[in-house]
């Protein structure tokens, strides 16, 4: 399939905790890569309630005198019983400075894993931050800004979706929104017509549910037939689903180059 990338311009959409639903969520096996500059350590700290201490991540991989392409296996882990593997990040916001000459390459090295199977959802974290991973943004298959549809959400992101739409700004891919909350108040076709980006998906607003993936909660009754992680399965179709017409589009593209 492809490398998503999942990113918020301001508040707290929730982009770690739906960087991991979504995982959880996923049809394949898939890595999450924790590339948010502020070193919030969403998941050593939330899902894994601190019970598990870091070792390697991406500040190893940094480091390593191999290629990030052969450095990679030696600072992936496993989420035991479940066909989801992670890369930590950065432990504190001021290491994100020094991380500038990894993202190019880890982002071609991540584009290559689909050979192996694997897609990849990378938490890039809030947008605009010293040390953000901006070639895991520009060169992801999808990249996805998470709001809210509150009027304050949607006014943050405004000032980055028109920087997406300038023709002379460095634009993603393909850009896209995911919508945490739909109709709080606004829906999708509003939030498209404000924002100017299609909305891809949606995430159901269940903060009991959200937090077994955002600080490792006890899952509440009926967990996985519940909206969230219905939700969460939605999205996962929907992406894969938007990724896939891409591709077809392209391929139709080259396919009439060649032949014209």
């Amino acid at each position: 399939m492809a490398v998503i990338t999942l990113c918020s311009a301001s508040g707290s959409p929730g982009v770690t905790t739906t960087a991991i639903g979504l995982a959880m969520s996923w049809p394949r096996p898939v890595l999450i890569v924790e590339a948010d500059p502020s070193g919030s350590n969403g998941l050593l700290a939330g899902i894994f309630r601190g019970g598990r201490e870091y070792d390697v991540g991406l500040l190893e991989l940094r480091s390593s005198p191999l290629a990030v392409s052969d450095a990679l296996r030696d600072v992936v882990r496993p989420i035991e019983g479940t066909n989801v593997s992670f890369v930590v990040g950065t432990q504190t916001h001021s290491q994100a400075a020094g991380m500038s000459g990894l993202w190019a390459p880890l982002a071609e090295t991540l584009a290559d894993l689909e050979r192996t199977g694997q897609d990849v959802i990378v938490d890039a974290g809030r947008l605009g931050l010293v040390g953000s991973p901006e070639p895991l943004l520009s060169w992801a298959d999808l990249t996805l800004l998470l709001t809210r549809t509150t009027l304050p959400a949607l006014a943050g992101a405004r000032t980055w979706a028109e920087d997406l739409r300038s023709p002379s700004a460095t634009t993603w891919r393909e850009p896209g929104l995911l919508l945490v909350g739909e109709a709080q108040p606004y829906g999708k076709q509003e939030v498209t017509n404000a924002l100017g980006l299609p909305v891809v998906a949606t995430i159901a607003d269940d903060a009991a549910a959200a937090a077994v993936y955002h600080r490792g909660a006890t899952p509440p009754r009926r967990f996985d037939s519940g909206p969230y992680v219905r939700s969460l399965r939605a999205a996962a179709a929907a992406i894969t689903s938007t990724v896939a017409r891409r591709r077809d589009a392209l391929t139709a593209d080259l396919t009439g180059d060649v032949t014209s």
